[in-house]
């Protein structure tokens, strides 16, 4: 099928590679993403001209933190971007003449973890992205599953605690308010008010107050020992892992795989999320348990994805 390029757009900068048909990026081009949604068209068009340069391309994938149509066509919405109902691939398409496919950020990160990472082998997979919000996508019969209007897998909204904490969505108890760095931040200082002796370290990487706790500021307290960053942890993989369960009563998969910026913490977060979540799995002592594991292509998984899902055919019969 030749080199495709892969776009990830980031909110201070959108990226290009050029990647293989084996996931290898052979290079990248990256410009600073605009504040406008016509300045993002161009500066998508124009990283991928950058990369483009001096490669013979045949497709190029965008991965966009939005709702994406089964065409892979149209943005339908995007909370971080004012894009509603975008053409995204004909607007790209017309600008850099190459075919062009949309696919949601997350979905595409998955497909990278499944096909070039810690999903290789496995037939059934569902992917959770852990970072400010929580993501995902669902690979079933070796097929990235998008739904009848595709916008399948947006687990950060599955509805965990009724008439609970408001989520940027507007509905009230999503699970990303509970699973996500926000909700690991929100832990923290809530524990840090309560039991400042416990948060000594945590407290002095910040500016000494809770309101001060920043997430890199839990990352490293927990891993010298801190009580309270810790205990943010466990509570973080709690929810984590009994959102799992649910998902496993859904898909069955063999694998969970545990991507975004939070899975760089390795088993401080895997191992309690594991426990977490065998101890709310439906017959979890009688029945084979899934696999939980850390993604492996890090913040390449979107591109890469993206990139490989370039040349994947329509998914609309």
């Amino acid at each position: 099928m030749g080199l495709t390029i892969g776009v990830d757009i980031g909110g201070t900068k959108i990226a290009a590679g050029v990647v293989d048909e084996d996931g290898n990026i052979l290079s990248v081009h990256k410009v600073p993403t605009p504040g406008t949604p016509d300045g993002i068209v161009d500066a998508i068009a124009s990283a991928v001209e950058g990369a483009r340069a001096g490669n013979e391309i045949v497709g190029v994938g965008i991965g966009a933190a939005g709702y994406v149509n089964r065409q892979r066509s149209t943005v339908y919405f995007a909370p971080n971007i004012d894009w509603r109902q975008e053409p995204l691939k004909q607007k790209v398409e017309a600008r850099v003449g190459l075919p062009v496919v949309v696919e949601n950020d997350a979905n595409a990160a998955a497909w990278g973890e499944y096909k070039f990472g810690a999903g290789k082998g496995h037939r059934n997979v569902i992917c959770i992205t852990l970072g400010t919000g929580l993501g995902g996508g669902v690979i079933i019969g070796n097929k990235l599953r998008r739904g009848h209007f595709g916008v399948a897998a947006e687990f950060g909204h599955i509805r965990m605690v009724p008439d609970g904490l408001l989520c940027g969505c507007g509905s009230q108890g999503c699970w990303e308010q509970y699973a996500s760095g926000r909700a690991l931040v929100r832990y923290a200082t809530q524990r840090a008010n309560a039991t400042p002796e416990n948060a000594e370290t945590l407290l002095a990487l910040g500016d000494g107050t809770p309101e001060g706790i920043e997430g890199k500021h839990v990352s490293m307290a927990a891993r010298q020992g801190d009580l309270v960053a810790v205990d943010s942890y466990r509570e973080l993989a709690r929810w984590v892992g009994a959102g799992l369960a649910d998902l496993a009563s859904l898909f069955d998969p063999s694998a969970f795989i545990v991507g975004g910026g939070l899975s760089d913490e390795g088993e401080l977060l895997l191992d309690p999320i594991r426990k977490s979540y065998k101890r709310w799995l439906v017959g979890g002592n009688w029945r084979p348990v899934a696999d939980v594991r850390a993604a492996e292509l890090g913040n390449k998984a979107g591109l890469v994805g993206a990139a490989d899902l370039a040349r994947e055919p329509d998914p609309v019969m």
